[in-house]
């Protein structure tokens, strides 16, 4: 026969089997905390280990096709795992949970390197590129992206331009355009700014709250270390009419900005490319006509020594005429007076 529940065995196993529940209990907590930590962020970021950065390699010279939409796939993800980071929905049934996820979650957010991340998904799609080259590429991008975009609005409204894809090398470089944009590239560009857009307008639209939260990230995570519960109960205040711009991305204004400078300052220089051309071509033809005139005066100044040379012969030959015949006239009267003399001496005799 079992002994009654009351006994004190009975008292005492339970005792023991109590002690054991809470010794297992404590021994697998840990690890349930060290299994739920992962998932504190909703994106975490592949970073690696200092030992695995050491030893990159990474790639110089041109980028290829395939490491150029590598590097704009993992933008894209970039973006979308931001998006996602910064708009998860709180908890309401556990505030304190919630208060310690966000706190973590920013500090990782702060703490992670943005194009680190890039430089990771890269290395892990076969593009050996460090995050500088990613960035650096990234603008470049971006930038001819922008050029190609306003090119082909303008030749959507007139006739005259013709696409871009239907021009030789040459002739984009004659427009100022990116040479070397490849199709395949520009579409996937214009994916991501889209997608970019589109992903901002509703939230700024439908939950300005969230817009606010996103604009103020470091200022609001000291009020979730206040203890005042009634802060997230209180209606959001009504969106001001800034807010609504946030929808045009830093980059893509700050590229328009840029090469809006940059025209000015093209068409700057082409104004004076043009005048100094004017101002040449007249500057040529003034020299023309002055040395024009300078052999026409030198070849007026040789025909007029001819002419004072051709006089001086003639007044010469003149002179000399004259001498020779006074000569003559000399000796003709000497001849004459000579036979005067010897008639008088013949006729005295």
């Amino acid at each position: 026969m079992s002994e009654p529940p009351n006994t004190p065995s009975s008292i005492i196993h339970h005792h023991q089997y109590f002690q054991q529940q809470q010794q297992q209990n404590a021994h697998h907590q840990p690890q349930q905390q060290q299994q739920q930590q992962p998932f504190i962020s909703p994106c975490p970021s592949p970073s690696p280990s200092p030992s695995t950065s050491l030893i990159r390699e990474y790639r110089k010279g041109n980028w290829t096709l395939h490491e150029t939409i590598v590097l704009i796939t993992a933008k894209k993800l970039d973006d979308e795992r931001r998006t996602k980071a910064s708009t998860t929905p709180p908890d309401p049934t556990n505030p304190n949970k919630q208060q310690q996820q966000s706190s973590s979650s920013s500090s990782a957010r702060t703490a992670e390197l943005r194009w680190k991340w890039v430089e990771n998904y890269c290395w892990s799609n076969g593009c050996l590129r460090s995050q500088n080259q990613c960035n650096d590429k990234w603008d470049n991008l971006l930038r001819d992206y922008k050029k190609v975009r306003e090119y082909e609005a303008r030749s959507d409204v007139s006739n005259d331009l013709p696409s871009y894809w239907k021009l030789e090398k040459h002739e984009r470089k004659d427009r100022n355009l990116p040479t070397n944009l490849v199709s395949e590239v520009f579409e996937a560009l214009n994916e991501v700014v889209h997608r970019r857009y589109a992903v901002k307008t509703p939230s700024s639209s439908s939950s300005p709250a969230a817009v606010d939260a996103k604009g103020n990230a470091y200022s609001s995570v000291p009020t979730t270390l206040l203890p005042a519960p009634p802060l997230p109960t209180l209606p959001p205040p009504p969106p001001p009419p800034p807010p609504s711009q946030p929808t045009v991305s830093d980059e893509t204004s700050g590229e328009s900005s840029e090469s809006d400078s940059k025209m000015k300052r093209r068409r700057k220089i082409k104004n004076v490319g043009t005048s100094i051309l004017k101002s040449a071509s007249v500057l040529a033809e003034t020299i023309m006509t002055c040395e024009e005139k300078r052999e026409k005066r030198h070849k007026d100044i040789i025909e007029l020594e001819e002419r004072r040379l051709q006089i001086e012969e003639t007044r010469n030959e003149v002179n000399r005429q004259g001498i020779a015949g006074l000569i003559s006239a000399v000796n003709n009267l000497s001849g004459v007076i000579q036979s005067l003399v010897s008639d008088r001496h013949s006729g005295g005799t």
